[in-house]
């Protein structure tokens, strides 16, 4: 995969944008580094005078950009999923990229879309749409004030990938988000048959889990389905053997 190829694939995902003029500005920082795919995701209308004087020569961004209801449908078809956030907390992942980290991450991930998940300019992006996403991604601030603007913080990002992004030449294609979250469903249900889950909300947690890593593995549907077949196999053994004993 060349250069280009790498950059023509990575999508700005803005979730619930409040103010037109900022995704303006971020269709002028997407073009500078090559970016091209925008996507909104919610119900806002925008108006477009406010989005357009500040897209300016990157109008076209804002004229190719689509939409969707929810954080969910817009991810999809991509085969990572990026939350770029300063936010940590107990429901939140673990372990966070720098950008140029993601950059590597991104170099080393075989062919398909590559989401990059961005918040309000308020509160930045819920628990759930973290959830929702494989990887986090955070750019280190000032703690005296470590807030950005939405365009700032999408235009250090793709910054960061014009610079570092390297080909990439793998022989594999990697499954969707769609299918990881199939197969990440599979494989909590098969723990639920066994009793695994013991705790509140433990088997959600542990569908999250399951997801992100096999969207962070990058697996084809060959491996995807030798991974489902160890957790339904482990549910069907005991099953059987429960019938034995009978």
């Amino acid at each position: 995969m060349e250069w280009q190829e790498q950059l023509d694939r990575i999508r700005i995902v803005l979730v619930d944008t409040q103010d037109g003029a900022n995704i303006g500005s971020v269709c002028r920082a997407m073009k500078t580094m090559g970016i091209n795919r925008l996507v909104i995701v919610g119900e806002r209308e925008y108006e477009e005078t406010r989005v357009r004087t500040l897209a300016l020569h990157a109008r076209d961004i804002w004229e190719g950009a689509t939409r969707w209801a929810t954080l969910q449908e817009a991810l999809a078809d991509s085969v990572l999923t990026v939350a770029v956030t300063r936010r940590r907390g107990k429901f939140r992942k673990a372990s966070a990229l720098s950008p140029r980290q993601l950059a590597q991450r991104i170099s080393a991930t075989g062919a398909g879309v590559v989401s990059l998940v961005f918040g309000r300019e308020s509160d930045g992006l819920t628990d759930d749409e973290v959830a929702l996403c494989a990887v986090v991604c955070t750019i280190t601030t000032s703690d005296s004030f470590p807030s950005l603007n939405l365009s700032q913080a999408v235009q250090i990002i793709t910054y960061e990938l014009f610079n570092t992004l390297k080909p990439y030449v793998t022989e594999t294609i990697p499954v969707n988000q769609r299918r990881c979250e199939e197969a990440a469903q599979r494989c909590a249900d098969a723990l639920q048959s066994l009793e695994y889950f013991k705790l509140d909300q433990e088997g959600v947690w542990t569908y999250r889990f399951i997801k992100d890593v096999l969207v962070r593995a990058a697996l084809t549907e060959g491996e995807v389905q030798r991974f489902e077949k160890i957790f339904t196999k482990m549910g069907r053994i005991r099953a059987h053997k429960e019938v034995g004993d009978v």
